[in-house]
């Protein structure tokens, strides 16, 4: 992109005084709406195309009537004709209807739970720590196997045989050689004679867990901690929609309810379990 999106708006600005004949309140409309936009697109080049990620922006209006969220997207839209009009090839991405969840599963607390793995024993430690660090589905995290589990990531084929690649952090690491070396899996992660635990022994694992400590607590709940706190250190919404294998940014919305995403910091600095967990323990 030649020049800033700043630059291109008061260019974008005068063309729709001059060539339109728009409004000074109109204008304003318009201007109203890209300060409270620009604050939040992430911008990305591919190839000779700029994307203007609004996903973030979409998320903080969501609540706000339709026809006002369309009003809205639809300025944006004509931002982008005005750019590709003028010779700058930019896309929107992010800009699809979304559905705002009646009820979301609520994220707990990270010191609930460290709080709860610190009366678990080092099995049900294990599958708590790696739900909440990778952010697993609680299907996947039965079918992982060991060869997937390598020195720095974790290979998960997920919904749709759709396979991605999950940063493992070191503290994690650590925990599961320990485990592994004490209870010898053969092939999956968590097994039992042999075969994988079934999804319904590893979220009983998960419940008992808590009940500990006084907590009502699901699977999919460590899921939308992981995001959450991802999404709250400042992760790109498109970095963490990948890391939990859905396959559009409209599904990660329905994991998190924040509007602020904007740089990807890097992963292990983004959660605080990283550097907290003695794996001996």
């Amino acid at each position: 992109m030649k020049k800033s999106l700043e630059a291109y708006k008061v260019d974008f600005f005068d063309y729709l005084k001059q060539f339109r004949g728009y409004s000074e309140l109109t204008v304003k409309t318009y201007n109203d709406v890209f300060k409270e936009a620009f604050a939040m697109i992430e911008q990305e080049v591919r190839s000779n195309e700029t994307v203007l990620n609004i996903m973030a922006y979409r998320m903080k209006i969501a609540s706000q009537q339709s026809k006002t969220i369309a009003k809205k997207i639809s300025a944006l839209r004509s931002f982008c004709d005005y750019l590709n009009h003028v010779g700058e090839p930019v896309s929107l991405q992010g800009d699809e209807s979304i559905k705002v969840a009646q009820t979301l599963p609520k994220p707990i607390a990270h010191e609930h739970i460290m709080h709860a793995v610190t009366h678990c024993e080092l099995f049900d430690k294990c599958v708590i720590l790696t739900l909440y660090l990778l952010g697993l589905r609680i299907s996947e995290l039965a079918s992982l196997r060991l060869e997937d589990i390598g020195h720095e990531t974790v290979r998960i084929e997920g919904k749709g045989k759709r396979t991605r690649e999950i940063p493992l952090p070191p503290s994690l690491k650590i925990l599961l050689d320990h485990y592994r070396k004490i209870e010898t899996p053969s092939t999956y992660l968590f097994e039992k004679d042999g075969e994988k635990l079934r999804i319904s022994s590893l979220r009983y694992i998960v419940t008992k867990s808590f009940k500990t400590i006084g907590m009502k607590v699901t699977p999919h709940q460590l899921r939308h901690s992981y995001a959450t706190i991802l999404l709250n250190n400042s992760a790109r919404i498109a970095d963490v929609s990948e890391l939990l294998g859905h396959a559009s940014m409209v599904s990660t919305q329905i994991y998190t309810k924040l509007a602020n995403a904007t740089k990807l910091e890097q992963y292990i600095k983004a959660h605080p379990l990283c550097r907290e967990i003695d794996g001996t323990h």
